[in-house]
């Protein structure tokens, strides 16, 4: 590398932390990035985390539906229906009572509602994590952290976490599955069995925002936990669409949970919190055409992710944890996550996350989500490259 490339690069390297402050534990999106640092060029985006085949699809049938029939025009000039009207799209395409759904801007949005209006004086939550449960927490919340430890790849063991949250008497838990950042998964039988043993809390938080791309069977069917709200009333699911559909600037997400719940997010706000576009992704989302296409790309894109994960694995001087959601949590060995992060970005313009701010960590950790085959051949290649 000569002598311009490597000022360059010190530039850069400060340029990206103060702009990394500015975005505080999330990372700059690739707009802010493109407007403060005109100069970087991005051409994989391993750092957001969705299906790109998911994103075509839904371009399909926008185009279809409304930029062709000049009906784009109405969805965005005249108002949505209400949140309780949008939840009956949703309670088609899931099968659960149009009661027990809230409908968000988002799943941030519904995560900091439900962790303002509901979690009482103490929430355990599970580390490292995706940081909002966290940050979100009202001042008179106690925040319990369960770590888990990289020894166990980063493997939650159910019977020692119901043994913490008992012995710790915590109101409230908080459980991603699979987990951000490492892709943990708890298989059902798992989760059945925390959610039965501590079916006393107040509540129990599972947040399903990467449970599209896991799977339990050779046919990669889906799984949730929805169904589980008729029998624990203290069940709070959350679901983000973002990632599965390849939508996060539609924000469209949703919660199951308890009809009080529901009703008492309802008369505190949340009437007009969805746009039109996001209620026009709700209504193809209840759609059976939609949804069997959708599979489809579901599938190949987990085949893709599968592939991805493997080749990533085989290269040396990286610790590649297990995962089953669309991007794995990576241990560098030899040099820092910031360095190996700036090396991608302007050497081979791949961005991923640099994990050195995540809670929960002890090491060099940068996570790296799969992409299109033809995008994870050139993740693979830059990745390489910076090792080398």
């Amino acid at each position: 590398m000569n002598t311009d490339r490597l000022t360059r690069k010190d530039e850069l390297k400060q340029e990206f932390l103060l702009l990394k402050k500015e975005s505080g534990t999330h990372s700059p999106s690739i707009a802010t990035i493109f407007e403060k640092l005109p100069g970087v060029s991005i051409d994989v985006d391993a750092c957001f985390l969705s299906n790109p085949y998911a994103t075509d699809l839904f371009l399909k049938y926008l185009k279809d539906d409304l930029i062709k029939t000049n009906k784009l025009r109405d969805v965005l000039e005249f108002y949505p229906p209400q949140n309780q009207d949008v939840s009956r799209f949703i309670s088609k395409a899931i099968g659960a009572n149009q009661k027990n759904i809230f409908v968000g801007n988002g799943a941030i949005e519904i995560i900091q509602a439900v962790i303002h209006r509901f979690v009482g004086k103490k929430l355990c939550i599970i580390i490292p994590t995706f940081s909002s449960y966290y940050e979100f927490v009202r001042p008179d919340t106690e925040v319990l952290y369960y770590k888990l430890n990289k020894e166990d790849n980063f493997v939650l063991n159910p019977d020692k976490f119901i043994s913490f949250v008992k012995d710790n008497e915590v109101d409230s838990i908080a459980i991603i599955n699979p987990n951000n950042p490492n892709g943990g998964y708890l298989s059902l039988e798992d989760l059945n069995h925390i959610i039965e043993s501590l079916k006393g809390l107040k509540n129990i938080i599972i947040d399903e925002s990467f449970i599209h791309f896991a799977y339990e069977n050779v046919d990669l069917s889906q799984i949730t936990s929805e169904e589980l709200i008729r029998n624990y009333s203290n069940l709070i699911i959350v679901k983000s669409l973002s990632k599965d559909f390849g939508i996060a600037g539609v924000r469209a997400g949703y919660a199951v949970m308890s009809e009080d719940k529901v009703k008492t997010l309802l008369s505190n706000g949340y009437l007009w919190n969805v746009s039109g576009l996001a209620d026009y992704f709700f209504k193809i989302y209840s759609q059976n055409d939609f949804i069997v296409e959708y599979n489809v790309v579901r599938k190949k894109y987990i085949m893709n992710t599968l592939m991805f994960l493997t080749e990533l694995n085989a290269i040396t001087n990286l610790k590649v944890y297990p995962s089953k959601a669309n991007f794995a949590l990576v241990e560098l060995k030899g040099m820092t996550s910031f360095d190996f992060y700036l090396d991608l970005l302007v050497d081979s313009g791949v961005y991923v996350r640099d994990c050195s701010d995540k809670i929960g960590l002890s090491g060099e950790f940068v996570r790296i989500a799969s992409r299109t085959f033809e995008e994870n051949l050139k993740i693979i290649s830059a990745v390489k490259k910076a090792i080398s």
